[in-house]
């Protein structure tokens, strides 16, 4: 059952709504290639069939933003979003290493650094990424 690429999204809305539960499983098959998780709502079903349909009208989510969201629902920070007053901490060869998020900087050890990277350096005596060293990316 698709929709014609002319179709607009509040009409695409408005069928979809209106549409029985076989009609919902048989979008999601062609949307996504395989059935919805077995509780999902309905409610929530027509939510995210409303956004597939969203999406291929007007555009999906931007490059970056996808990725960013891919990382996040890995369990990892994405890079770049240390807030000032944050705290990170690694073990480096035996000794654990925290780092203050500041406004301008990081501070380690009562020492302002401009880059995470500086710091690695500092810590490992090599040429290391700040933040992969400290598990940002």
């Amino acid at each position: 059952m698709k929709f014609p690429a002319s179709e607009t999204l509040a009409a695409g809305s408005s069928n979809i709504n209106g549409l029985e539960r076989a009609g919902h499983l048989e979008l999601w098959q062609e949307a996504f290639g395989r059935p919805p998780p077995k509780h999902l709502s309905p409610r929530l079903m027509r939510r995210i069939l409303i956004w597939d349909l969203q999406c291929r009208l007007l555009g999906g989510v931007p490059v970056k933003t996808d990725r960013v969201l891919k990382q996040i629902a890995a369990g990892k920070a994405p890079a770049g979003t240390t807030k000032p007053g944050s705290h990170l901490i690694r073990e480096w060869n035996g000794r654990t290493y925290q780092v203050e998020v500041k406004g301008k900087g990081y501070v380690m050890d009562g020492k302002t650094y401009r880059s995470l990277s500086a710091i690695a350096r500092r810590i490992t005596g090599a040429h290391w990424s700040g933040p992969r060293f400290f598990g940002l990316t």
